[in-house]
Formats: structure tokens, C-alpha cells, sequence
């Protein structure tokens, strides 16, 4: 067994023995892995040496680039000085401690305190859990219900699958959602009517919001989850006054606004936090990713003092506050994540990621000339292609055309990595320390990865390429 084991390629250990997360199980088994060896700044190379500029940031999340020497000398650094220590018990480490004291500098909310865990998914799964806390603890226990919205994408677990609006991660699962209201999503370019205004499409989601609470109870609801945009549901901005016109309606019927900024935290947009690009005012925040630039697994939920006071009092009820991870405020993650902080900082990285913003939208703005492209969308270092059959009537593929998939194949072919996600959109999301000439380069890459793709199909005659 064990020589088996040895002489295998790395292609076949993996197709014997990994279970691949987020993956077309079938057609990996017929295609293979694809294998990343090392990466160094905005860069990635395979276990056969070629190069690829990683136009995704790994998951969205990569943000100082890789190979950073400096937090993987801090890791080491806590590792050797201290390992591991849980947060249980009141016990505490001095990198948790640093980290939410520096947290507290960055987030806009007054009074904060910070909840550790390990990913995205597993803070908004806590999220759930904190604001149904807290309405118990101030004597409104029947508001439980959770208001998210198509499109979104806040997790994987049992809860947030089920606030998740995209219908491949609730098929089969079993998942309950009885809890769980899906309003439309804020998607102008596919859910606006035929002669609706954007001015009016805001409105009318204004409308469904009021008219769900009103069917609802507001008694009944305790919050709505929202990204600042949408970022695995479709690189989905927001329409302009969308937040503006739902959050008073939120406010008045004291239903929390949860942000969820696990892909906008820490400069992507062009501002520190999405919620700031967008005139958000949340409740309570979500952040992972981009927090530790990936480097290890960390994530954080921000509370206001008037949650974490009122579960504070309670939990005293019950002898403790019953919920946590082992890896919770973990001291080598937290230890990372410090230091990833101070480097945005000391290096300007927010107002460098401004900057680059222009020339990543201008150059991401002339593919949307492309003839697959029906749709492009982007702010900051983020941006959404959304691929048509045909431009004028904004006709889709057919799903078993898989068109993203074959376009992020293409681009890889041509050495760019790009995400391909529902809605047959190709997500670009890439470092934040990419500069004027790697922008260059991704769009090149990009366009030759369409015009690849373009080569194998028949559109409508008023989408193609003019000679």
C-alpha cells in the first residue's frame, strides 16, 4: 500500500484520495487537478513550473500577495514562542488581544468587541446565533427570522447555506429554511423589468422589503444579512440609493443590519470596509479573508457594546456564554493577522488599491465590448463578467454550455487565472499590491482567454466581432 502510495503521481493521489470542495465532482475525475506549487507577489506556478498571474487572489482573499516573508517570519516567530492557547475560560493570549484592539481602530462601530473563529462561513454561522441571543436576552424572543436576499453568498454551514441564495448550496442538503426569507436580489442587469428605471428597481425592492415585513411581523424578524456586493452570487453591485432606501426600513422595525464583509474588508473596494463605499450603516460586521491575507485561517465578528452587554448579562444567567471554537483567537493566526494590518498600513495599501482601481476598471470596462460579454461590472479591485449568447436581448447559454468554465480554462491556457461563478460570470478579483503593468497584463490575458472562447461558439450576428 504504502509503495503505491509513493510512486503515484500527484494528479493521482489527489483524484484517489481528496474530497474537493466547491468542484464539479464528475468532471474533475474525467479532467484532473490542477496543481499550485509556490507564488511570489501577484504570481502562481504549477507543479510543472509555468507561471500564472493569480487574477483572483486565491478566494478573494490574497491580498497582500504571496510569499510575503514578513508574516511568515511572525508566524514562526508565535509559533515558537506560543503555539496554542484557547480563549475559553477568560484565558486569553497577547496577539487576540492586539488584534482586537487594532480591529477596533479600522471597524465603524463604536465600542466593539471581537468574536474569533476561522472562516467567513463560521462567523456569519455565529452571527446568526448572536442577534437571536440577543433578542432573547432583551425579552423579544420570537424575533428569530433571518431576511437575506438571491444571489447572496454568506457560508456553507448548516445556517449559512441556508441564508446563502444561490440554489446549488441548498439542493440535497437537507437544509432547514423555514427561518430564512430570500428577497430579490439587487441584480438591475437581470432583475430589473423591461422599461424599470434603476431609480424605480430600487424602489420596487424597497416596496418588497416593507411588504415582507408587514406579512412577516417585524416581532418576527431579527435581521437581515447583506454583502456590501455580492461577491460569489455575481460580482453584484448594488444599485445607486439601493442601502439608502432599505436601512431606515431595517431601523424602523429594529431588525439588525449585518455586514457581511468577508470579501470587502481591507481595501477592496476603495475603501477600508465595502460598508463605507456603499453609506452602510450595520449593526454588526463580518470579516475573514483578506484579514490575514490568507496567510492562516482567521475570521472576526464585530458587535456593538448594546449587544455584547445585553448577552453578556444573560449568558451570567446560564453560568457562561455557551459558544466558541477551539481555534478561537488562535495565537499564530491572530499573531499573522496583526501583522497584515500593519503592513496596509505602513505600506499605504488602501489608498495604492485606490489608485490601481482606475486603470483595473477602465481596462475591465473595455471587455465589456467583447462580444460574450453582455454585462461588466466592477468597483475597486473587483469585477464581474457576464457572459451572453446574445447581447441585445441579454439571452443566456445554455447551462450545459458551461461558457465561464470554458472561458476560465481559456485564460489559464493563457496564464491568467480568473473565477468562473453562477450566472456565467468570470469574477476578477486580484491582489491588492498589483500595479499599472500586471493590470496590463491581466486585461491582454483576459481578452486573448474571450477571443478563445468566442472561436468556439456560434452567437447572434449583432454580437460578433466586426473584422
Amino acid at each position: 500500500m504504502g509503495v503505491g502510495r509513493v510512486t503515484a503521481t500527484l494528479e493521482q493521489q489527489d483524484l484517489q484520495h481528496l474530497f474537493h470542495p466547491c468542484t464539479d465532482l464528475a468532471g474533475h475525475a474525467r479532467s484532473g487537478p490542477q496543481i499550485w506549487q509556490r507564488g511570489e507577489g501577484v504570481y502562481v506556478y504549477d507543479n510543472h513550473g509555468r507561471k500564472y498571474l493569480e487574477g483572483m487572489a486565491g478566494l478573494w482573499c490574497t491580498a497582500l500577495g504571496y510569499g510575503e516573508k514578513e508574516l511568515a517570519r511572525v508566524a514562526a516567530e508565535q509559533m515558537e514562542t506560543f503555539c496554542y492557547g484557547p480563549l475559553f475560560a477568560g484565558k486569553s493570549n497577547e496577539p487576540s488581544i492586539r488584534l482586537a484592539t487594532k480591529l477596533s481602530e479600522w471597524v465603524p462601530i463604536e465600542g466593539a468587541r471581537f468574536l474569533f473563529g476561522c472562516s467567513g462561513s463560521d462567523a456569519n454561522d455565529a452571527q446568526v446565533k448572536l442577534v437571536r441571543y440577543y433578542f432573547n436576552a432583551i425579552g423579544k424572543p420570537s424575533k428569530r427570522k433571518i431576511l437575506t436576499r438571491g444571489n447572496a453568498y454568506h457560508g456553507v454551514t448548516v445556517a449559512t447555506a441556508a441564508l446563502t441564495g444561490l440554489p446549488a448550496f441548498h439542493k440535497h442538503f437537507g437544509l432547514n429554511m423555514d427561518d430564512v426569507i430570500h428577497l430579490t436580489s439587487p441584480h438591475f442587469y437581470r432583475q430589473g423589468r423591461p422599461g424599470e428605471s434603476e431609480a424605480e428597481f430600487v424602489e420596487r425592492l424597497g416596496q418588497e422589503l416593507e411588504e415582507v415585513i408587514a406579512r412577516e411581523g417585524a416581532d418576527n424578524i431579527a435581521a437581515m444579512f447583506a454583502e456590501p456586493l455580492m461577491g460569489a452570487g455575481g460580482v453584484i453591485l448594488p444599485p445607486e440609493g439601493y442601502f439608502q432606501r432599505i436601512q431606515p426600513v431595517l431601523e424602523a422595525n429594529d431588525i439588525l443590519l449585518v455586514d457581511d464583509e468577508v470579501v470587502c474588508a481591507f481595501g477592496r473596494t476603495g475603501n477600508p470596509f465595502g460598508c463605507q463605499t456603499y453609506g452602510m450603516r450595520p449593526a454588526t460586521m463580518t470579516m475573514a479573508k483578506a484579514l490575514s491575507s490568507a496567510y492562516l485561517p482567521i475570521s472576526a465578528v464585530a458587535v456593538p457594546s448594546f449587544m455584547y452587554e445585553a448577552i453578556a448579562e444573560t449568558a451570567g444567567g446560564v453560568g457562561l456564554f455557551a459558544h466558541g471554537l477551539t481555534y478561537s483567537g488562535h495565537p499564530v493566526s491572530a499573531a499573522v493577522a496583526v501583522r497584515n494590518l500593519e503592513l496596509m498600513e505602513e505600506r499605504g495599501l488602501m489608498a495604492h488599491a485606490a489608485a490601481m482601481s482606475v486603470p483595473f476598471q477602465a481596462a475591465l470596462q473595455r471587455l465589456g465590448e467583447h462580444p460574450l460579454v453582455g454585462n461588466q461590472r466592477g468597483i475597486g479591485l473587483i469585477a464581474g463578467l457576464e457572459l451572453v449568447a446574445d447581447k441585445a436581448t441579454r439571452t443566456s447559454f445554455p447551462p450545459s454550455e458551461k461558457m465561464a468554465f470554458r472561458v476560465a480554462a481559456a485564460c489559464l491556457e493563457e496564464g491568467l487565472v480568473v473565477r468562473a461563478i453562477v450566472g456565467d460570470i468570470i469574477a476578477v478579483c486580484p491582489p491588492l499590491i498589483i500595479n499599472e503593468d500586471q493590470i496590463d497584463e491581466l486585461a491582454a490575458k483576459l481578452e486573448r482567454g474571450l477571443d478563445r472562447a468566442l472561436a468556439t461558439v456560434d452567437l447572434a450576428p449583432q454580437a460578433t466581432r466586426s473584422a
